[in-house]
Parts: C-alpha cells; structure tokens; sequence
C-alpha cells in the first residue's frame, strides 16, 4: 500500500498559518509541533521566575518576557517559544516585525517529563548556536533543582563551534541560582513558591 507524503512547508506558510490559531506551534526543517500547554506547577515555576529575574534587573535596560514570545535561530531555522526570556538593549526582531525575537541573552525552560530530553540535548544544540545567548537555565518542576548553563567564550562561530559552558547547579530549597550575565541570585524558594511536588513512595505530596 502507498504511503502519502508528508507535505512539508516553507517558515512563511508557518508564520501565516501560526497568526491564524490560539495553539503555539515550534517550526525546524519544514515541520510544525504542537507545543502542548504546561501543567500547573510549570506555569507556577515559569511566572516565578521571570518575576524573580524582572524585580532584579529593573532599571537595566532589560526585559523579560515568557512563552508567547517567539524566538528564532537564524543559523538553523528553528522556530520555537521558551518559557522566560531575557534580551537587554533593543529587540532584534525578525523582518522587523514584532513577533519573533532573534537576540535572546538568557532563555529559561521549565523540564517536564515529555520535553527534558529535547530541551537538555536537542534544543539545546539549536540555542547554542545564538551568538547573542549568553545562559541557559533548566528548571525541574518535579523536584529541586536548577541547572545555568554559563557561556565561557565570546561570539559563537556559524557551526556553533568553540563554545564552552559552566554548569551551576542548586537542588535546596535555601539555596540560590547566580545568573553570571546578569549579575543576580534568585532564590530557589521564589522559583518553587506555590509548587507542589508529586507524591514520593513513603508519604503524600508536599507543597513549598
């Protein structure tokens, strides 16, 4: 039996088609995703945290913003919407239209069970190749922990190459997060602030 072809499609058919519905779509090699909605706990993690990075930065000249924001990756194509974004000085949007973002200096992805992977490997060569990305930071919504990415090198060749990254880490909840470009800690109480986390084998979930 013959197999239908996949019918692939250019990035200005997926902007068009991306204007015309509610769901939010990540776009890479002629294909579409559904970016499926978050969970309680990590819409609670996302807003705590561009809340705990904005009250820091004030006055800066920096912005953050969240998941509506489209961000792309010129030198690959990828189009996608992470979950909190730091740029600083003016936006750099794509054709001078407001709606996708090509100079992000932090990006911020909250893990969840379906995505960690991706976001850890995948997703993470595609943002490496931003030569304005300067920190990527993964948030767990399941447990404790942060991880910052920290980029040691100057400008990113085309490829990618040359990079070198620092890894922080924090799993306590007394803890803090330094985000070198920033020249800010964000406590990890504010980032779990509200958060409940799955039940563990010997008792019932607990909540922050």
């Amino acid at each position: 039996m013959a197999t239908a072809e996949k019918r692939l499609i250019n990035a200005a058919e997926y902007l068009a088609l991306e204007a015309t519905t509610d769901v939010r779509h990540e776009f890479h090699d002629g294909e579409m995703f559904a970016m499926g909605g978050g969970t309680l706990w990590h819409n609670l993690i996302k807003d705590n945290c561009a809340h705990s990075i904005r009250n820091r930065i004030e006055g800066r000249g920096c912005r953050v913003v969240t998941s509506d924001q489209r961000v792309k990756v010129d030198a690959t194509g990828l189009y996608t919407y992470p979950d909190v974004v730091v740029f600083c000085g003016a936006a750099i949007m794509e054709d001078g239209i407001h709606h996708t973002l090509t100079n992000p200096l932090l990006i911020v992805e909250v893990l969840s069970e379906s995505t960690e992977k991706y976001d850890r490997g995948i997703k993470f060569g595609h943002y490496r190749r931003l030569a304005t990305l300067r920190e990527y930071m993964l948030v767990a919504q399941d447990r404790l922990s942060v991880e910052v990415f920290l980029r040691q090198t100057g400008e990113t060749d085309p490829a990618g190459n040359g990079d070198n990254w620092m890894l922080s880490t924090a799993a306590a909840l007394g803890s803090s997060i330094h985000l070198g470009t920033l020249g800010i800690s964000v406590p990890l109480a504010e980032l779990y602030d509200g958060v409940e986390f799955p039940a563990s084998e010997k008792g019932a979930s607990h909540q922050l």
